[in-house]
């Protein structure tokens, strides 16, 4: 358990301090939600390491300084309803469960989906759901967050936010994608801040642009 908790404790100090996020609520939310209950069993030993786990189906876990920036970036409250593309193990899900009041979660993967499952059942803010949400799910968010990668961002994620709301999504091709905060601050006008350089795996059916074929 000490070995444990060292760990934990120099994820925090050694990856997620230097990636400039210092807000006390959330580096406290990364003490107290255990990632190691989120990763399979059979890579627990990489739990605290700055890498992408695989979780199977193409699918990885983020490394932990990018799942603790998109929280501090979102800025969520008590009141926010949120919408996560990619449910993957549930990891994320639960931090922004504990910060929001509901997260609805779509998955596309149903494995990946009853495995969250398993791991968000003591979650009551929570809503699983399975399917193809590269096309949108819904609207009226305070939050969107894209768990994987596109090409090219479809304007439905923008247009399914509230007024104010925002949206965190990854947008390239590998190996140099954009990590990007796009906020509604009218009916059609959105402010976006590009936060970080990273890239991470695409979205499965994302919608791909028009390539040039010589």
């Amino acid at each position: 358990m000490q070995n444990l908790e060292q760990a934990r404790f120099n994820m925090i100090e050694q990856q997620i301090r230097p990636c400039d996020v210092l807000e006390a609520r959330i580096l406290e939310l990364l003490h107290r939600v255990r990632r190691e209950q989120f990763v399979p069993e059979s890579k627990k030993d990489m739990a605290f390491m700055d890498m992408e786990i695989p979780l199977g189906f193409g699918v990885f876990m983020w490394q932990p300084k990018l799942e603790a920036r998109v929280l501090q970036e979102l800025h969520l409250d008590r009141g926010d309803k949120v919408l996560e593309i990619g449910t993957g193990s549930g990891y994320l899900t639960a931090l922004l469960s504990a910060l929001a009041g509901h997260v609805t979660s779509v998955e596309i993967v149903p494995e990946l989906s009853a495995g969250a499952a398993v791991n968000l059942r003591h979650r009551e803010n929570v809503t699983l759901e399975v399917g193809d949400a590269s096309d949108g799910w819904g609207e009226g968010y305070d939050a969107i967050v894209l768990t994987a990668s596109m090409p090219v961002l479809p304007v439905v994620f923008q247009n399914s936010l509230k007024i104010g709301g925002r949206l965190f999504a990854i947008v390239g091709d590998a190996p140099l994608m954009e990590a990007k905060l796009i906020t509604r601050v009218g009916v059609d006008v959105f402010e976006t801040y590009n936060i970080m350089e990273t890239s991470v795996a695409p979205l499965q059916n994302a919608p791909q642009p028009k390539r040039f074929v010589f």
